[in-house]
């Protein structure tokens, strides 16, 4: 999902979390939690 995302737009954001699919596989927490405290960074 982030992979096909990345290669359609060239990157990601935060904000993108907040949008369909992402929202729905659990959003910026979900986010967080895979990454930790700064996904940011990736």
């Amino acid at each position: 999902m982030i992979k096909n995302h990345i290669t359609s737009s060239v990157s990601i954001e935060m904000d993108d979390f907040e949008n369909v699919p992402f929202n729905q596989k659990g959003g910026m927490v979900k986010a967080y939690q895979l990454f930790g405290q700064e996904p940011d960074s990736i």
